[in-house]
Formats: C-alpha cells, structure tokens, sequence
C-alpha cells in the first residue's frame, strides 16, 4: 500500500519513503514511526501506541521518542516549530497534519519461472466467487469529546467483529481497512488495494451533548451508494445508541447486500451466471411467497448447487423453496417436499454448521413434521451464531407462539422486527406479533397486528386466516367475514385441517380457541 501526502511517497510494500522519484532514506526506527503516524493521519498517537508500534513494546526515555520524531522531520524538511507535517500535541502525544491518498501496491517486478500470469490476473480474496467481500473503514470524527472522540474507531471496530461471524460474507480484516483515514477517500482505491465489492463508512458528529452518526453503503463496482441511515442520540444514551448502530447495519446488510448482489447478476447473460448469481437471483424469486415464483426460485438454487456441489447457503435455500411447496400445498406430493426440505436443510448443515441460515432451514423442517419444539436447538444455534439474525428469533417465536408462550413469542417477534423492519417475513412477524397478543387474551391487539400482517406484502392465505380468526375473537364479524372472502378467493380448498397442518399448535387451550373462531367465520 502506498501513502500520498504533499510530494512524498511512503511504500509500506517497498519500504521506501520517496520524495518523487528519489528515496530519502529514514533508519529502521524512524520509518517505523513514520508509517504509524501516517497510517493514523489526523487522529491523535500516543506515546503508549508509539512503544506498542514502533519499539514493539519496549519502554525507552521521552528523549529516544523525541530523537525519532526528529529524524522524521528532517527527513519530510519540517521542525518542531513550524511543524507543517507532525503536530505536537503537548504532554499526549503527535498527529500527522497533511491530507493523505492512498494508493494500491505496485505491481511486484519479479520473474516467475513457468507459465506467466495473464496481466489482468488478480489475487482476490479466497471463495470470492462466492461471497461478497466488504471493507469497514474507519468513520470521520467531526466535533471533538476527550470521552467520546474513541467511538469513530469503536463502532466500525465492532461492526468488523460481529459481520465476520456472518459466514455468507467476506470481511476485510481491521488492520487493512482502518489505514484508510481520509475523508475523502477514493472508492476505487478501496476496491483495488482490498479486493472489496461493497465499503461501509461513517461520519461521527459530535457537538456539545448531541451526537449523531450517519453510515453508507456503497457498491465499489457502480459507485452507488445502496443504503444509508442516521442516527442521532444524545451522547448520555451512546453505549446503547452503539448496540442499536451495530444491529440496524447488520440487518441491513443482509437484506440489500443480497438484493444488490441479484440486481448485478441479471446484467449478465444467463450462461455466464455463476452459482452465487444464481443464488442470488433465486433468492429474488423465492421471498414472494407464491408457486411460480418459488418454482423459478427452486430451478435457480438446484443450478448453484449443480454449478458448486459445496455451496451450503444454495442448498439451505433448496430447503426453504421445498419447504414453501410442502406448507402451502403447492403440489399434492406432500410428503416428496417434506423429505427434500429436510435432506437439503442436512446437506447445507454438513457442509457449512456454522451458518445460521443452514441451522434455520434445518429447525423450520421440525414444523412439517408437526413437531416444531424439535427445531428449537437450531434457532437457538442460530441466534447464537449471528446475534443479528432477524429470522432465526421470527421462526423462535412462532415455535413459541404454536407452544403456547405468548410472552415469549412477543419479545422474540419484537427483536425481529427491530432488526429487520424491511424483512421479507415483515407479513408473517407481524402476525406473530397478533397471536401473541391473542394467547394473552388481548384480542384488540391481535386483530390490530392480524390485520396488519395481512395486508403486507407477500401475506399468503394462510396469513389472511390468522387475520379472520384474531377480527371473530375481537368480535368484529364483519372483518371476520372480509378475510373469510378474501382466502377463499385465493384457495378455495382451505380448511381447517389445513390451517393446523400449517401451524401445529402444541397448546389444546389455544387451539381450541382458534378452532371455535375458524369454525364460526366459515371453516
């Protein structure tokens, strides 16, 4: 990597300082320092970091610290009083001043016995044909707090720790990205120095006891920015203002990463498809919640896994596509899906035990087997997994829900929601929401969110039933009798039997309850 600043150069590849084209030699220690103090341009070194760093954590006099620093002025042809490159800031330490670019490595001018490499031949990050690669940079401070200055480089910091545990996603490590400080940093040097196809960062305002931090996603191929958010707290509230950043950025990623990533692949012709295109765009297909869409969705997912065998995440999705055909009785062959549901849900765990989508595929076939109590090791697996990963608490709640566990199944349904207010599920977690309510007795609220799942997006019948039995609960025959119609419209077929063959309440008193209430809408 390569540090522009005035006239100089500093090749940390090279491990040359050059003033154009001449080298202007530093000993050993001093290039040491210099790099750090670069590196960490326009924030504030310590005297602790520079020993850490530069001395690898040997204690030495203020004296040899003073004699580096020196040596380093001389050589950029500044002084301790002008100080036009490394500021003093007395009795904490030094920051370097000037504006710094950053460019990628030259290439390497070596001989390679054998064949050569094509020249447009890059290193890229292991399994990138597979997964996304992201760079999380350092967030600009505006403002100044001696308290709270730290949060530009803590919560980016954190965003790098909680995203690596998400397996689906290639995280550029924070020793990488945290070099680059410039406010204005160049999104295709981003791109080329880390092999990145999406940078988040961030701008952390600081006045008085206000602050506010506002975040971007930018695709490093288009240079388009995919997704942005601000939030402003008062700087009391930031630990937990903190948490809610680190959570809301998460569940964003998974939702427009994903989206974006599909976007991108139906440019292409779809022989030059790849599986994660394919996967991708099959995924497009399988949150509308309908049979064709699911069958376009299912024939996406079976060329992913034809085109990589060891594709976990294609093969979770082969489960859920199954899985929506058995629910929603799409074919009359209840039991093949039943079975492919659970086979891929297993081949996805083998191949990748890790991933908290395998381990929610896997949970969710228990539900077919009218079990769904069995799948609770796997969401908590799941949760555990990814802390963040909003449909591994929806599909906890509603095996709390069909438990009998309102109180359970609400704050479950509830985080969800929060994490992902965007979610492809929002239909169903807000019908979760109403059940919970229901099982409390509150049947005002249950039709309030009944009512709601149902007319969102991508509700199916079976979430218009809910809807129906939470208005006859609540007393209100007439929005009883509107759902009634409107299930019938779209499955003439429904009954009942089936509405428990979906959601197999383990709780007699609730399904009980929810039985009267079909029969006396029409069921």
């Amino acid at each position: 990597m390569i540090f522009v600043f005035e006239e100089f150069e500093l090749d940390l590849g090279c491990g040359e300082l050059r003033r154009g084209q001449e080298e202007t030699p530093l000993e050993p220690r001093a290039f040491s320092l210099l790099c750090l103090l670069v590196e960490n341009h326009g924030h504030l070194v310590t005297r602790d970091e520079m020993l850490e760093k530069a001395w690898d954590g040997r204690i030495v006099s203020d004296t040899a610290i003073s004699t580096a620093i020196k040596s380093v002025r001389k050589a950029l042809g500044d002084d301790g009083v002008s100080q036009k490159y490394i500021r003093t800031v007395r009795g904490r330490g030094f920051r370097f001043v000037p504006r710094v670019r950053i460019l990628p490595d030259r290439e390497p001018r070596v001989e390679i016995a054998g064949p050569a490499l094509a020249s447009d031949e890059k290193i890229v990050p292991p399994d990138a044909t597979h997964r996304p690669s992201i760079a999380i940079l350092p967030f600009n401070l505006v403002g100044y707090s001696e308290t709270y200055s730290a949060i530009a480089d803590a919560i980016p910091a954190e965003l790098i720790s909680s995203l690596s545990r998400l397996r689906w996603l290639w995280v550029v490590a924070r020793g990488s990205t945290f070099r680059f400080r410039d406010r204005d940093i160049d999104i295709d040097t981003v791109r080329d120095a880390l092999h990145a196809n999406y940078c988040l960062s961030g701008v952390v305002e600081i006045f008085g006891n206000r602050i506010a931090v506002a975040v971007e996603l930018v695709d490093t191929q288009s240079r388009m920015v995919i997704w942005s958010e601000r939030f402003p707290t008062r700087i009391d509230d930031i630990h937990e203002t903190r948490t809610s950043i680190v959570n809301h950025v998460i569940a964003a990623l998974e939702l427009h990463i994903p989206l974006n990533e599909a976007n991108k692949a139906r440019l292409n012709a779809p022989e030059d498809l790849d599986a994660w295109s394919e996967y991708h765009i099959g995924l497009q297909h399988m949150y509308r919640f309908n049979q064709h869409d699911n069958e376009i969705a299912d024939r996406h997912f079976e060329r992913a896994t034809s085109l990589d065998p060891r594709f976990a995440r294609a093969y979770a999705a082969r489960s859920f596509t199954s899985f929506q055909n058995a629910f929603l009785k799409y074919s009359p062959d209840t039991g093949l899906n039943r079975d492919r549901a659970r086979r891929f849900a297993e081949k996805s765990v083998e191949l990748d035990p890790v991933d908290p989508f395998a381990n929610f595929n896997l949970a969710r076939t228990h539900w077919l087997d009218g079990n769904p109590d069995g799948g609770i090791e796997m969401l908590e697996r799941a949760i555990q997994l990814s802390p963040n990963f909003a449909q591994g608490f929806y599909a906890r709640a509603w095996t709390d829900v069909m438990a009998g566990r309102g109180a359970e199944s609400r704050s479950g349904i509830t985080t969800a929601i929060a994490l992902s207010p965007l979610d492809p599920f929002l239909y169903a977690m807000q019908s979760v929401l109403g059940l919970a309510h229901l099982l409390e007795g509150d049947y005002e609220n249950a039709a309030i969110w009944a009512e709601k799942g149902a007319r969102a997006p991508g509700a199916h019948f079976l979430i218009g039933a809910i809807a129906m039995a939470a208005h006859q609960l609540n007393g209100d025959t007439r929005l009883a009798s509107y759902w009634r119609e409107n299930v019938r419209s779209r499955r003439n077929d429904v009954s009942a039997e089936h509405f428990f063959t979906a959601f197999p309440f383990s709780d007699d008193k609730v399904r009980r309850k929810l039985k009267k209430a079909l029969a006396e809408s029409g069921f």
